[in-house]
């Protein structure tokens, strides 16, 4: 009996001396990223400032429609569901697409965006939409996209683009685009565009870089004269 009472004795020091137990619960895990398109290519979707809800909808539904082959309904998003997009998420929309490399969508968003009442020409889009076409190897696509610009466009052949025609005119020659480095260079020239010295030299250069003499000694009798 003794033995008993000092083993419940022994037993309760140790509960009372034991520190208490702690309560590990599980962390919440950080949500997932949204993402959208088929599994081999795609890449994250950033919300807030840069996307809508609207706008990661419109991309989601316009790359499962595209990867379906569903063309009818690629199509319908883009003349419907982007049309519905305001200017600020229509944008977001394009520069998600461009980021990642979904050349075809994004050229069919810009044409959406062409179309909105809202739209001017903006040839740093022009020289971004080069780059990623360059990046994805769509030289047929660039040349009807500078095409359209030089046949359609208006009021981009102005003293105030400097910046941007400077930026389409690298991205062309990035592209290694000699001859729409050529017909550019031309469309400035007859529509009264005098390049700064800057552009003169790189147009030379890069012309010279292509291959094209002659085109790169025209430029350079412009800039002497």
């Amino acid at each position: 009996m003794a033995s008993l009472l000092s083993l419940s004795t022994t037993r309760l020091l140790f509960l009372r001396r034991s520190p208490p137990q702690q309560l590990h619960c599980p962390s919440h895990r950080p949500a997932a990223p949204v993402t959208c398109g088929p599994r081999d290519n795609r890449g994250k979707l950033l919300r807030g400032r840069t996307l809508s809800t609207e706008a990661i909808l419109a991309v989601q539904a316009l790359k499962r429609a595209a990867a379906a082959g569903d063309e009818p309904r690629v199509h319908r998003i883009v003349s419907v569901d982007l049309g519905r997009l305001i200017k600020a998420d229509l944008l977001a929309a394009l520069a998600e697409l461009q980021r990642q490399n979904e050349w075809g969508l994004a050229l069919k968003a810009f044409t959406a965006a062409r179309r909105e009442p809202w739209y001017r020409t903006d040839l740093a889009f022009y020289a971004e939409m080069v780059s990623s076409l360059a990046r994805c190897g769509a030289p047929d696509e660039i040349d009807a996209l500078v095409a359209g610009l030089l046949k359609d466009e208006e009021g981009w052949i102005s003293s105030e683009n400097t910046k941007d025609i400077s930026r389409l005119v690298r991205a062309l020659v990035a592209a290694e685009k000699a001859k729409l480095v050529i017909d550019v260079y031309r469309n400035l020239k007859s529509g009264g565009f005098e390049p700064d010295e800057f552009l003169f030299k790189f147009l030379i250069r890069g012309l010279r870089r292509l291959g094209e003499d002659a085109a790169a000694e025209e430029v350079e009798r412009d800039f002497e004269v």
